[in-house]
């Protein structure tokens, strides 16, 4: 372990496959809150704070989606390093002043993303990645102060601000939660849809999507040069 302690606020509804995805992928202690359940942290005490994907939009009139919002501008605003993935992307870009809103089309299965800038985030990630997608909503406008980071033809897949990032793609996917999220979607998509992203679930796609979880490793050790540099300061 990396000695790190990161609070998963996980928006799922309790899908099991959420925690086990984040806990295979982040070397780091996690102490989990079920945040679409309003269980959140008492404090910031975290070398960082990770949201996660949600079938809830940010905007949706739910008790428990608001508490989650102000303690992760909290969280960010305090410099607690902030990782969100998908609705967790969503909910920081809104936590910070962007805007979030609903899509055109849906975006799902193994799509490709291009990276912009050279940020440690996407350290040892090609410059054009296969990532898993699955989403409705989308980061409408950055964040004050933001920069964009990674994008394709569905619009903004990643940002950071200060000490957080915003990824709308899930790094954190194995083939079963691939294939149980896209046939969730029938209703929603259409059998033809869902079948056709279905059979594009392979484990060549999973394979080449398999780079992009270098991003976790680029995240804890993101958290651990701000716990250091706190440290640093703390003894000056």
């Amino acid at each position: 372990m990396s000695g790190l302690r990161f609070a998963l606020l996980d928006a799922s509804h309790g899908t099991g496959s959420t925690r086990r995805n984040f806990r295979r992928e982040l070397n780091a202690d996690l102490v989990e809150f079920a945040a679409s359940e309003g269980e959140l942290p008492d404090d910031y005490e975290y070398d960082g704070v990770v949201v996660t994907g949600s079938r809830a939009s940010v905007y949706w009139d739910e008790a428990w989606i608001p508490p989650l919002v102000d303690y992760v501008a909290d969280a960010a605003e305090r410099g607690v390093p902030v990782l969100g993935v998908c609705y967790g992307h969503q909910v920081l870009a809104e936590a910070l002043g962007g805007r979030v809103g609903g899509m055109d089309e849906f975006e799902i299965g193994y799509n490709e993303v291009e990276h912009l800038e050279n940020d440690p985030l996407f350290d040892g990630i090609e410059e054009r990645f296969t990532v898993f997608t699955t989403h409705g909503d989308a980061v409408l406008e950055l964040p004050p102060g933001a920069e964009l980071l990674a994008k394709n033809e569905f619009g903004v897949h990643a940002f950071r601000k200060g000490n957080s990032y915003g990824v709308q793609f899930h790094p954190e996917y194995d083939v079963e939660t691939a294939r149980e999220v896209t046939d969730g979607k029938r209703e929603r998509l259409g059998d033809d849809r869902v079948d056709e992203v279905l059979a594009n679930i392979t484990t060549e796609q999973f394979d080449a999507a398999c780079e992009a979880k270098q991003l976790f490793d680029n995240f804890v050790a993101h958290a651990e040069r701000v716990r250091e540099e706190r440290a640093r300061s703390v003894e000056v």
